[in-house]
């Protein structure tokens, strides 16, 4: 049996050069011999994702027969499903269905987490990359990024992590030419026009400008990762001092 690529379906229908518009009719493709993917808009946008964020709340509270998982992305979810209890045709008259009873369906309000991180030096070593590219000073980064509250529109790539949308045009950046072996964990970066956190240490290609102490991703807690697609996150600048309080703490 196949397993659908994860990472890689659930991001490939949201890079086109179309406008941000949710579907009138949301389109079904094949992912691998036990996944449908449902894509509900052409690129990253607002209104897209509450789509998105709907449909994913809808489904996990009504159990389709042989759904095994349901992942949301930018614009689209992926349905992992048992293919011996049923198939993509099946499958795509029961969303259809769901996607008509969203009107009726109450969506939770978004949750906000505030994120404490401190900005540059050896915890953000690419903030003065960001600050040249956009012509601004460190400080005006720290600000400004610290001056917005992102939406999460999805959680991947790594445990926890989130990708967050939002990122005010003044500090877009462009990846770095050469991905890093390692990223040190609770690092805040910049990659074009989001930012994210690693919640572990992973290679990764971001722009570092910040780390922030707290541990995000906790396998023995219950649930391991405390917020998801569709809430928000705001950062609280910190100083070097607050940090090894926080990451004492965030340690025991």
């Amino acid at each position: 049996m196949t397993a659908p690529a994860v990472g890689h379906t659930i991001q490939a229908a949201c890079h086109r050069e179309m406008p941000p518009l949710v579907y009138a009719t949301a389109k079904f493709h094949i992912a691998g011999d036990c996944g449908l993917l449902v894509e509900y808009g052409s690129s990253i946008a607002l209104e897209v994702n509450q789509k998105v964020r709907s449909m994913t709340l809808a489904l996990k509270g009504n159990a389709l027969e042989g759904v095994r998982e349901v992942i949301p992305s930018y614009c689209s979810i992926l349905v992992v499903y048992d293919p011996v209890k049923t198939n993509p045709h099946t499958l795509k008259k029961a969303l259809t269905a769901v996607e008509r009873q969203l009107p009726e369906i109450e969506i939770p309000p978004p949750r906000v987490f505030e994120i404490p991180v401190c900005y540059g030096d050896d915890y953000g070593p690419d903030i003065g990359v960001v600050a040249r590219t956009n012509h601004l000073s460190p400080e005006q980064v720290v600000h400004i990024h610290a001056s917005v509250e992102y939406l999460i529109h999805m959680v991947g790539f790594t445990p926890g992590f989130p990708f967050l949308g939002g990122l005010p045009e003044v500090l877009h950046t462009p990846r770095l030419a050469t991905p890093r072996a390692s990223v040190p964990r609770g690092s805040v970066g910049i990659a074009n026009d989001q930012t994210g956190i690693y919640p572990v240490s992973s290679p990764g290609g971001w722009q570092l400008i910040g780390r922030t102490p707290l541990r995000l991703f906790i396998p023995e807690r219950e649930p391991p990762i405390r917020y998801r697609a569709g809430d928000r996150i705001r950062f609280k600048p910190i100083s070097a001092s607050a940090y090894e309080k926080f990451r004492q703490e965030a340690d025991t």
